[in-house]
């Protein structure tokens, strides 16, 4: 799995014009399941974004995680950030896992998420969505569950 994590003070999602989800100051988390997924990888991955310390002390360093700060998550999928472009120009997603193994694993790290304590909204699966965000710092991180990054 991979994901980009970008600490926000709202984040929101919509399809057709309609805001589906929305949420205050936390993380945005765009999230890609790959071929090679399995529960075990949800579980890391969201067992590494309930302990990112990307949030400010009192001292102005980043050592808070999302729960010492009351934070949410707005959990997007995006099967993109599989994209390779090694070779050409035009990403190749064959690395990206389909429906139904990438719903799958994708709602397991979410309900994980939740099961943790952590508010979580979500993007919709496989929607042409609208994400927008305000990115405070900007903190943006990534996160793979095999270690490529």
């Amino acid at each position: 799995m991979r994901a980009v994590v970008q600490r926000v003070s709202e984040a929101s999602a919509r399809v057709a014009g309609e805001t589906i989800a929305q949420i205050g100051g936390g993380v945005l988390v765009l999230l890609s399941v790959g071929v090679d997924d399995d529960a075990s990888d949800g579980e890391t991955m969201a067992d590494k974004l309930a302990g990112l310390r990307i949030f400010p002390d009192a001292h102005g360093r980043m050592n808070e995680t999302l729960e010492s700060v009351h934070g949410a998550i707005l959990l997007v999928s995006q099967f993109t950030l599989h994209g390779d472009v090694r070779r050409g120009r035009r990403p190749s997603f064959i690395a990206a896992a389909k429906e139904p193994l990438a719903v799958t694993l994708f709602d397991a790290t979410g309900r994980r998420l939740e099961s943790l304590g952590f508010a979580v909204r979500y993007g919709r699966f496989g929607a042409e969505m609208e994400v927008a965000l305000v990115n405070v710092g900007p903190v943006t991180i990534l996160v793979d569950t095999k270690r490529a990054f």
